[in-house]
């Protein structure tokens, strides 16, 4: 099966560390706003939901980008949302970023407040509802050192890969 990843997550959750570790494992490409952007010809949703589903076409780890609709109808997709408590990511995004905490609980927020907001304009669907991912990681109970290979194990499983 050609399986395409799509990874929805609230920020500081640690997901594109997961997404780095599986694309390492699996040996395919991690793409993000970052390089769907660099795809489009104009910068619409149109353009960028066309961009996806040429991504799509082949095995791939899609971050973001409203990519679990795009590709809900496509049967080889499998649809992940990374969450953590909010304390954990705060403390995350106070290490990477170097910021102190209030700073970092503001950037927090404002991200999950934005991309929220993009999810809901683009498909009319509530970000983070459990309805539309096939699972639910929670790095801070099961720590994003460990998701990789609990995603690796329940694919194997499923042979998926």
């Amino acid at each position: 099966m050609k399986l395409v990843i799509t990874m929805s997550r609230r920020y500081g959750t640690g997901a594109s560390m997961i997404a780095k570790e599986l694309s390492e494992q699996l040996g395919i490409p991690v793409y993000d706003k970052v390089n769907v952007e660099e795809e489009l010809s104009k910068n619409t949703y149109e353009s960028e939901v066309e961009v996806i589903r040429q991504l799509a076409k082949e095995p791939c780890i899609i971050l973001g980008r409203c990519a679990s609709e795009i590709l809900k109808d496509q049967r080889n997709v499998f649809n992940i949302y990374v969450c953590a408590d909010k304390e954990d990511r705060i403390r995350r995004i106070m290490k990477i970023e170097n910021l102190p905490y209030e700073d970092a609980k503001a950037e927090i927020e404002q991200t999950d407040r934005e991309r929220s907001e993009y999810y809901h304009e683009h498909t009319g669907k509530a970000w983070g509802d459990v309805n539309n991912y096939h699972m639910i990681l929670n790095t801070s109970d099961l720590g994003v050192e460990n998701c990789a290979g609990i995603l690796l194990k329940y694919f194997e499983r499923k042979e998926f890969i």
